[in-house]
């Protein structure tokens, strides 16, 4: 288990994901301060991660370059950027440049960390490692959630987000400690814009590629769904509380974070990671119909094991599927992890405004959810098909 380079790129992933969901954790004053509505954070995390389709297509060339380390540095900076032009800017407009600075960053997250993984996790545990590294994703969620909050009441929401830059800092610094060992690889030659830009794209000429893309841009977008409109769906539709509906939320990110390493395990152990990323599928699929179902009445217990369902599938896939773009692209894999990124973060922002279009036109949630479990299931079965390279 390579400990040293695993702890460091889960505390960037973390603090970077802590960074992105600062501002949502902290809207209600944000909102009261500015005199905006605080629906305007949903902008502030698209913003984020349209910016950061383009730093994972770009993160190839920064990487090969100056190495993975120097990297993941500059998403920390980045993290740092969004925090201080936050807490310092005024109006809706710094908040903007906020997010477009963190997304020039975040986007490279992955793709680093996953260049400098890959030399140093024996095979045997690679998925495992993989998964254990994304795991940072939805702790820095629950970091930003229960950390904020309190000191926004204490010392206001503009330096709660300042206190987060000293972690962030600090961890700038000691990544430089193994710097020159960790980026022995680095091109100092290599062009990071122009023409190394497209290839990540260049990996869907492979058709392995392209299903494993198909699938990993439906999966993206239905959990992003099950997520962002989970407690409206259980308070306007089952009528539960808010609080009942926050708990059974918790319980689905818990479910996420619990089962990521767990999947790992089992996709070096007894599946192959396609395999193990098609009883994903099959999963979602099974707990997006069953949302679509909910109905006035539904008992708590029903409801929370489709949570958790939701969560083991929609929220702990990731760490397997960048071990498979990671595998698949073999001496190209930062460039195949940068594609990956791309795609996961394009199926975030695309499938979420189209179901909720659905939704409304429906007047419910039922069909919207049943295309999205019909699609996970057909992005299961497209990933255990027979496999071959090429264009096929």
């Amino acid at each position: 288990m390579p400990f040293w380079p695993l702890a460091a790129t889960l505390a960037v992933q973390t603090l970077a994901t802590m960074a992105l969901y600062s501002v949502p954790a902290v809207a209600p004053e944000v909102a009261l301060d500015l005199n905006v509505s605080g629906t305007l954070v949903g902008g502030f995390v698209a913003t984020a991660y349209g910016v950061g389709i383009l730093s994972a297509l770009v993160s190839p060339g920064l990487v090969r370059k100056y190495g993975g380390v120097r990297a993941t540095q500059a998403v920390l900076l980045a993290a740092a950027g969004m925090l201080a032009l936050a807490a310092l800017g005024s109006g809706v407009a710094g908040l903007g440049l906020a997010a477009v600075v963190l997304g020039l960053g975040y986007g490279a997250a992955a793709p680093a960390s996953t260049h400098l993984l890959v030399p140093q996790t024996p095979q045997p545990v690679f998925n495992l490692v993989m998964s254990l590294r994304q795991i940072g994703v939805p702790l820095g969620g629950v970091l930003a959630a229960l950390i904020l909050p309190p000191l926004v009441l204490a010392i206001g929401w503009r330096a709660a987000l300042l206190t987060e830059l000293g972690p962030v800092l600090l961890l700038i610094a000691l990544m430089e400690i193994p710097r020159k060992r960790w980026d022995i690889d680095r091109e100092p030659q290599r062009r990071v814009l122009g023409r190394t830009l497209w290839q990540p794209f260049v990996l869907l000429r492979d058709s392995r590629f392209r299903r494993l893309s198909v699938s990993a841009f439906v999966y993206a977008g239905l959990a992003l769904c099950l997520v962002a409109f989970m407690t409206v769906q259980l308070t306007t539709v089952v009528g539960l509380s808010l609080v009942q509906a926050g708990q059974i939320l918790a319980a689905y990110q818990i479910a996420g974070s619990v089962s990521r390493p767990i999947w790992g395990w089992i996709a070096d152990r007894f599946l192959t990671p396609a395999q193990t990323l098609a009883v994903h599928g099959v999963g979602l699929a099974v707990s997006a119909a069953v949302t679509g179902l909910y109905a006035p009445g539904w008992p708590v217990w029903v409801v929370t094991a489709n949570a958790v369902l939701a969560g083991c599938t929609a929220g702990g896939y990731t760490g397997v599927a960048y071990a498979e773009y990671a595998m698949l692209g073999g001496t190209r894999r930062t460039e195949a992890t940068g594609l990956g990124t791309a795609i996961f973060f394009f199926g975030g922002m695309a499938v979420p405004p189209i179901f909720g279009a659905a939704v409304a036109a429906q007047g419910g949630y039922r069909g919207a959810y049943m295309v999205g479990a019909a699609c996970a299931l057909l992005s299961a079965v497209l990933l255990v098909l027979p496999r071959s390279r090429g264009r096929k």
